[in-house]
């Protein structure tokens, strides 16, 4: 098997690593109940995720909802956001990836926009032993397409931006991919479309170095 160039590797969570949609939905449909407002279907909620919990509660919430009304409704998922991980499961071949990348190894991180504390319960749950550290949303961690998080994972894992790949499901990955400089992989088995990461849909700076529709084929880039 060729060497490959890259040894730190560095992963988005939701619609990346894990499958968290159906749990996301039954959350945010419990808080819209909760607060007086209709469910969201799953196909809405899906076009919610990726910015954060405020902006897909934003988003689920009506356009007139007071914003007292979208402060209860965030206290209720911090209140609540453990209840909710029976039905999220690794992606097919994720866990595989990640033994292998370990086996081989290579640091391996997490930045997500979900919340810190959020990031931390699922990733134990759901990847145990697979992910060397981990990021999420936090005041010292502004949501991406900010690049802030992938360089604080980069110097955790002792990467250099020669040798690391981020991988992602949306634009707003491969735009802050590319603002840390590393290598922008964006995957098809996620929340968003191959289109979405191609001209003319993507602009520039949401193009991704690679496009990849298996979790194995991640072993394969940069190899010589």
């Amino acid at each position: 098997m060729a060497e490959s160039r890259f040894t730190t590797y560095i992963f988005d969570l939701d619609g990346t690593l894990l499958d968290t949609l159906p749990d996301l939905t039954q959350l945010a449909n419990r808080i819209l109940r909760d607060v007086g407002y209709p469910e969201r279907t799953q196909q809405e909620i899906l076009t919610f995720v990726g910015n954060g919990v405020r902006r897909l509660m934003y988003q689920a919430l009506p356009d007139d909802a007071p914003e007292d009304v979208v402060e209860r409704a965030m206290q209720i998922w911090n209140n609540h956001f453990q209840e909710y991980h029976k039905l999220t499961q690794p992606y097919p071949g994720v866990v595989e990836l990640l033994e292998e990348l370990r086996r081989r190894g290579a640091g391996i991180g997490v930045v997500s926009n979900k919340l810190q504390a959020g990031v931390d319960q699922i990733v134990s749950m759901k990847l145990p032993g697979l992910v060397d550290d981990m990021l999420g949303e936090s005041p010292a961690v502004p949501r991406k397409p900010d690049p802030t998080g992938i360089k604080m994972m980069m110097a955790s894992l002792g990467g250099t931006p020669e040798n690391t790949v981020y991988v992602g499901d949306s634009p707003g990955d491969m735009r802050a991919a590319r603002a840390a400089g590393v290598f922008a992989v964006a995957c098809t088995w996620g929340y968003h479309d191959r289109e979405d990461f191609e001209a003319p849909r993507a602009d520039a700076d949401a193009l991704p170095d690679a496009i990849v529709d298996e979790p194995r084929q991640i072993l394969d880039l940069g190899a010589a």
